[in-house]
């Protein structure tokens, strides 16, 4: 199969031929490097951007991580005290701002330069997480979401063409399974911050997580931009003929209808809206529904933990008997910190269309499985199975795009990539918080079994959010375990599990059906 020509960059008139030439992509599989080999092979460039991203993933994480209970505490624990459908609001927005912004912001980074483009988004950034510490409210939290969205934003399709230049076909697989190996570092690391912080204020929290990225501004110093040189002449020798570049906006749109382009990014939002409700709909459901004192026990006995280094690195409550939702799903980024290479070697053996399938399919029967049962062994097996599918299919996503972008295009078509997350993330926000208002709000149940139980409708209209289940258990006289299984019995909190991987099935068959087609459009 031949290579897809690609548009240069839109002109009135032609460049000279050398300067003119056009470096397609092409969506072939190329043989990868060995384990050994392709490791060795990469570049200083590549292991520095590497650690920033890792450090950003550490801040962003670390907010990320524990966004939904500090939306679904109540106010007078220091939370914000909505309920999820109104949190859903902030997602939404969140994943506009964040995933729609570098369709655009990747050509700036194409045309000025990655590390500028990296410094601006670091402050940008820093700005998000004082405006959340300093405005403890709803509105303060938006508009902190909003600022961090745009700062990731501007962040992402630097760091993102960085490696795509600092690495060439043949260890690409290996380079984006390691690359996302030192994402879920960070990702793994900031969860155990903000576990730690949020004990004590949650503002600690977003302090916390500003100190936390601007150590970048240290590794920008030792931060080279691969193919600047190239860049400027040939920024030089399109000024000197003249060149009339097509806007960013104008540019940007040519390139995504191109029809191995939309596609394919259509297709892909599934499985984010699948990955996305991991992290803002599943720490809510460990923490209403899933029982973790059979995990303690079992690893420590029934006594519980008191070493506080231990609480810290398992993220565990106060008394250590339990462990806390953002300490469930650093499982994730455990598993992917420890093992993504390996798994980047296997995914290298497949076709690229194959792993994505295999691991979008994993990620689904992982979210039947999280609506299965209410034991905590049982939430960390479905964790752990996400994480596999996780590792074969959102790496090699960013791989196959990277690699049929225009060689003078990489930062704009990874930009691109953000376009499923933006539609994935946006109606996960919306939809998924409001499923789960639906068939598993602990809060809701608890308000409906109050009244059942002779409280008053009117009493339990005026218990503040996020403080019905407490009140029920007061009014029982009965342990918060006790309470929730009779909850769970009479209810059922899975079918939002249920739903999310059928969405999750269906985006799949996409990706399978996209691969068959593309092939004949590719001639």
């Amino acid at each position: 199969m031949s290579t897809h020509k690609h548009t240069d960059i839109g002109r009135e008139e032609e460049l000279p031929a050398a300067i003119a030439t056009e470096h397609a992509g092409s969506i072939d599989d190329v043989p990868q490097l060995g384990l050994v080999a392709a490791i060795a092979s990469l570049s200083y460039v590549f292991w520095v951007v590497g650690g920033m991203e890792m450090i950003e993933r550490l801040a962003y994480y670390g907010v990320k991580a524990v966004a939904t209970l500090y939306a679904k505490d109540p106010v007078s624990k220091g939370g914000l005290g909505v309920t999820m459908t109104e949190f859903g609001t902030i997602l939404a927005t969140w994943a506009l701002v964040q995933s729609i912004l570098p369709v655009f912001t990747g050509g700036l980074s194409d045309r000025f330069g990655y590390k500028q483009t990296i410094a601006v988004s670091t402050v940008v950034k820093i700005c998000g997480y004082l405006v959340m510490a300093a405005f403890p409210s709803y509105w303060g939290f938006f508009a902190g979401a909003l600022v961090l969205a745009a700062g990731t934003a501007v962040f992402k399709p630097g760091i993102q063409g960085t490696l795509v230049k600092a690495t060439h076909r043949n260890n690409s697989s290996m380079a984006w399974g390691i690359f996302y190996q030192t994402v879920n570092i960070g990702g793994f690391l900031g969860p155990l911050v903000a576990g730690y912080m949020r004990k004590m204020e949650w503002r600690y929290v977003f302090l916390a997580c500003a100190g936390i990225i601007s150590i970048n501004f240290l590794m920008l110093f030792v931060y080279t931009e691969p193919g600047k040189a190239e860049r400027l002449a040939r920024a030089e020798a399109e000024k000197s003929a003249g060149v009339h570049k097509k806007s960013l906006v104008a540019e940007s749109l040519d390139e995504l209808m191109k029809p191995h382009v939309w596609p394919y990014l259509l297709i892909f939002s599934g499985f984010w809206f699948m990955f996305n409700s991991l992290f803002d709909v599943l720490p809510a459901h460990i923490e209403d529904w899933v029982d973790t004192r059979d995990i303690v026990t079992t690893l420590f006995g029934g006594q519980g933990v008191e070493s506080p280094i231990v609480k810290f690195f398992i993220v565990m409550n106060k008394d250590g008997t339990e462990i806390l939702p953002e300490g469930m799903l650093n499982i994730n980024a455990m598993l992917i910190m420890l093992t993504c290479f390996l798994f980047a070697a296997v995914s290298g053996k497949m076709k690229a269309i194959n792993s994505m399938v295999l691991g979008t399919l994993l990620a689904a029967l992982s979210l039947v499985l999280s609506g299965g049962s209410a034991l905590g062994w049982f939430s960390i097996g479905a964790i752990a199975v996400f994480s596999v599918g996780e590792m074969l299919s959102s790496p090699k996503f960013s791989e196959y795009i990277g690699n049929f972008a225009p060689s003078d295009k990489k930062a704009m078509y990874l930009g691109f990539s953000q376009i499923p997350l933006a539609i994935g993330w946006t109606l996960e926000g919306k939809v998924g918080t409001k499923l789960y208002d639906h068939f598993a709000s602990k809060d809701t149940f608890s308000r409906e079994l109050l009244v059942q139980k002779g409280f008053g409708q009117a009493a339990a209209d005026a218990v503040p959010k996020g403080e019905a289940f407490q009140k029920l258990c007061e009014y029982l006289h009965q342990n918060p375990h006790d309470v929730t299984a009779q909850l769970y019995a009479t209810h059922n909190p899975g079918m939002v599990w249920y739903i999310m991987g059928g969405i999750g099935a269906l985006s799949a068959i996409g990706i399978w059906w996209y691969g068959q087609w593309v092939k004949k459009i590719i001639k």
